[in-house]
């Protein structure tokens, strides 16, 4: 019965979004308010179908009703309650379903929200979402149904045939219940870790919520409002679907450093990359809409960045679940992969083409031209350029060599760590350059001599902080090069929260906290961004830091030895246990004591969990806010235990990557939040130029 309500609702959904599309593309041509209305109604329709199906199957798979393929495929009676719930999204079926249904809990609030002021371009939102939500929904009625079941039907030869279908077919029967159990495969062990459990559907929010965005500027192009209302319309759930991206990718990293047992967050994997392709561009459309609303420029630009993060979108979807690359962190080949190709190509293809269409035509005319190199439109378009750079040379990396080479050369050519590394430090560094440079230029122009000024105190505290970092020994000239432009950026957005503080204390006499808290409230937009590059500094002061000074050691240690793992850190090896989890998996588990100078400072527990089809190595790790003392079971003496081997890893500043992660996401929640309107009288009050920023 579940299998059948779940279909049944799918469906229905796919009806409304193919009627939601049609109605509202009429609506459009002859202006009907009343079948616009229609359209809307059966948009907003999706949602609750969508819930409905999701529903049905989060109780197939908390009942454990095994007759549903994909509910054998991701559970097991051993599954706890908790990875029974989150299977949801654990393979590839239902992960599609989930994908489906976050896009329409997307385009429900969207059309509610900005049905009365942005009704112009509903048509062309409601295409759009829905056009793109019935594609995913085709891929579940008939490639990847979460709802198939198994029957088995009796053959005149007397074999038993295996019949796959939602619906009951005629002459079968099912299976026996006790077969269907020991057939049950269980949840990936890899997909058993709380970063593994947040991680997808965090991205998939950041994936949905940029259909928003390049919805809008569809509509905007398709009904000729090419003015920035629908920028406007579109800032707020540009910045929610970028937050919930940013914090997908952080899960990510943790879940990698958790549980892949390699010491590191991000391997340069080819799906890591293709998640990372819609967070550049869509980083570099938040910087670059500025300038439009500011001053009428970049009109074509933005139009293709919107387009570019939304393909970039599609792709790293396509890339995940096609088998088009192999990765540790994709789903299985399958028969969706051309499907989702030909889908991205087409609509990439019909957008750009709409923006021809239109800058042909003269519409998309910027409004005022470039003044001067030091202005702050050049400082956002060198921004621009190395955003997209970055994206062209990962993407290349990645995905375009390889396929280059397998389609033309015949041979296959995998660029590995070492290009990555070459190719995205210097890039990385101007754009910190620019985050550092950008923040205290006017719009217009800049002279170089108030350039100077302004950035006077940053730089004294940049060169004090490179000082600080040779005293206390810090000898490494690519570290102390990137530390310190890293570095400078944070500076810059400290000094521009601190002087606009200053000038509201000299104004209006507030102390010095309600007058920060006064900036953050009167303009979140501009100082929730400073808070975003101060976390982005921080980020990259630990990127730094456990990139360049990462130190590895394998040793073999007998039972109750302590040995030097540096100068700093001994380790002691105590004991060895096993032990049956609650879901039957066998822990290997050994115990040692960490040293720190000589004084004990943590007992950890490195272990190696035996699933049925995989063994999973977890690391134990002692962290500080100097560096982890991570380590791994690698191997031990089978008899008695009497010696075991371990590879450890000092990882300096690891955990500034995580707190500066968080610190990003507390800028974009309040650059987000909604203003509140600021009186004339207290806008003219703040001397011009005042923690001026993007």
């Amino acid at each position: 019965m579940l299998a059948e309500i779940g279909f049944v609702s799918v469906f229905l959904a796919f009806v409304a979004a193919l009627y939601a599309v049609a109605a509202a593309t009429y609506s459009g041509r002859i202006h009907s308010e009343r079948i616009l209305l229609s359209a809307r109604n059966a948009a907003l329709a999706t949602f609750p179908l969508l819930l409905i199906a999701a529903l049905a199957l989060w109780i197939a798979l908390i009942r454990g009703d095994y007759q549903i393929n994909y509910v054998r495929s991701v559970t097991d009676p051993q599954t706890p309650l908790f990875y029974r719930i989150t299977a949801l999204w654990g393979s590839q079926r239902g992960s599609i379903l989930f994908w489906a249904l976050l896009m329409s809990v997307f385009a429900f609030a969207a059309l509610l929200s900005n049905w009365k002021s942005d009704r112009r371009l509903m048509p062309g939102v409601i295409a759009y979402t829905m056009a793109v939500l019935a594609f995913f929904l085709f891929l579940i009625i008939f490639l990847e149904n979460p709802f198939e079941r198994v029957w088995v039907r009796d053959l005149p030869s007397g074999e038993i045939g295996i019949v796959d279908s939602v619906l009951i077919p005629p002459d079968v029967r099912a299976p026996p219940e006790q077969r269907l159990v020991e057939n049950s495969q269980g949840l990936n062990p890899l997909l058993r870790h709380f970063g593994m459990v947040v991680h997808p559907p965090m991205l998939y929010l950041g994936f949905v919520g940029f259909t928003i965005p390049f919805a809008f500027a569809m509509a905007a192009l398709a009904s000729g409002d090419l003015s920035t209302n629908w920028i406007k319309a579109t800032r707020r759930w540009t910045l929610i679907a970028w937050l919930f991206l940013s914090l997908g990718l952080l899960l990510g990293g943790r879940w990698a450093y958790d549980v892949l047992g390699w010491g590191g967050y991000w391997g340069w994997d080819p799906v890591e990359n293709a998640a990372f392709l819609p967070w550049l561009l869509g980083t570099a459309f938040l910087h670059s809409v500025m300038i439009q609303e500011k001053r009428g420029m970049l009109k074509v630009w933005n139009m293709f960045l919107i387009i570019g993060t939304f393909s970039a979108v599609i792709f790293a979807t396509f890339a995940t679940r096609s088998g088009l690359v192999d990765s540790v962190h994709s789903f299985a080949r399958s028969s969706i992969g051309m499907p989702m190709f030909l889908f991205w190509a087409g609509i990439t293809l019909i957008s750009v083409a709409l923006i021809l269409w239109r800058r042909s035509r003269g519409e998309l005319r910027d409004e005022h031209h470039n003044t001067g190199l030091l202005s702050r439109e050049t400082m956002f378009v060198l921004n621009n350029v190395i955003f997209v750079a970055l994206t062209a040379a990962i993407f290349w990396g990645s995905f375009g060599a390889p396929i280059f080479s397998e389609l033309f050369l015949d041979s296959e050519i995998t660029l590995g760590q070492e290009y990555f590394l070459q190719v995205t430090p210097p890039l990385f560094l101007a754009l910190f350059i620019l985050m550092g440079v950008a923040p205290v230029t006017a719009w217009g122009a800049t002279s170089l001599a108030r350039l100077g000024r302004t950035l006077l105190i940053p730089l004294v505290l940049t060169v004090a902080f490179v000082i600080l970092l040779i005293v206390t020994g810090t000898s490494n000239l690519v570290a102390l090069i990137g530390y310190g432009f890293v570095s400078m950026a944070g500076f810059v957005a400290l000094y521009e929260i601190w002087r606009g503080a200053a000038a509201r204390i000299r104004t209006h006499h507030e102390n010095p906290l309600q007058a920060t808290a006064s900036l953050f409230t009167r303009n979140r937009r501009r100082y929730g961004g400073y808070i975003v590059h101060l976390g982005i500094t921080i980020l990259g002061i630990g990127v730094i830091g456990s990139t360049i000074f990462q130190t590895e050691r394998q040793v073999t240690i007998q039972r109750g030895e302590t040995i030097a793992v540096n100068d700093t850190y001994q380790m002691r090896y105590d004991n060895f246990t096993e032990a049956i989890a609650e879901d039957g998996r066998l822990m290997e588990i050994s115990q040692i004591t960490v040293f720190k100078n000589g004084n004990e400072v943590a007992q950890l527990r490195p272990r190696i969990d035996n699933f049925p089809d995989m063994p999973m190595t977890i690391a134990g790790a002692h962290s500080t806010l100097e560096n982890d003392f991570y380590v791994l079971l690698i191997g031990w003496e089978e008899v008695n235990y009497s010696a075991a081997t371990f590879r450890v890893y000092i990882n300096p500043l690891i955990n500034l990557v995580w707190l500066g992660g968080l610190i990003l996401m507390l800028g974009t929640i309040i650059s987000a939040w909604p203003n509140e309107t600021v009186p004339a009288r207290v806008t003219k009050s703040i001397p011009a130029g005042i923690g001026a920023t993007a």
